[in-house]
Formats: C-alpha cells, structure tokens, sequence
C-alpha cells in the first residue's frame, strides 16, 4: 500500500532576475553540463516564474526554489529560501 508515498520535489538554486510583478519573481537559472558527443562543456540556461509570498527577494539575490503544486498558468515554483 503506497497510500504514504513520500514526494520527492525538485530543488534549483538561482538568481532572481527580476521582481516588478506581486507575489512572483523571475529566477534565473544557469548551469554547466557536457556535449553527449563533443564532451565540450555548455551553459545551459532557464527562466522560472517563482511564487514569492511575501515580496521578500530584490534583484540579484541567489535564492533556493522548490517544485510545488500550480499556482497560475506558468508558475510551478516556490521560494524556499534567499542565500545571498
């Protein structure tokens, strides 16, 4: 019986690039992995909509997010917590 399955969610670390919008910041996130065939390495990049309760995060703080339920059409993401 897998009534009690614990969920394993997603974490990302990042840096909020921007926070004009209420409630929701735009986390930006970089990272480094290898070509599957050259080796080379490559700057992977992504944007996140993440959801910012209380307005607490300015820009160009590195922040830590977590996967969550949908809150709006894009946003998927929550603010765990501000690093820097």
């Amino acid at each position: 019986m897998n009534f009690f399955k614990k969920i394993i969610r997603k974490h990302r670390k990042g840096v909020v690039l921007s926070d004009k919008m209420n409630k929701t910041i735009v986390v930006y996130e970089v990272k480094k992995v290898k070509h599957k065939y050259y080796g080379k390495s490559i700057l992977k990049k992504k944007k996140y909509l993440v959801h910012d309760e209380k307005n607490i995060s300015k820009n160009g703080d590195k922040v830590n997010i977590v996967e969550t339920r949908p809150i709006s059409k894009k946003k998927r993401w929550r603010l765990l917590s501000i690093i820097k």
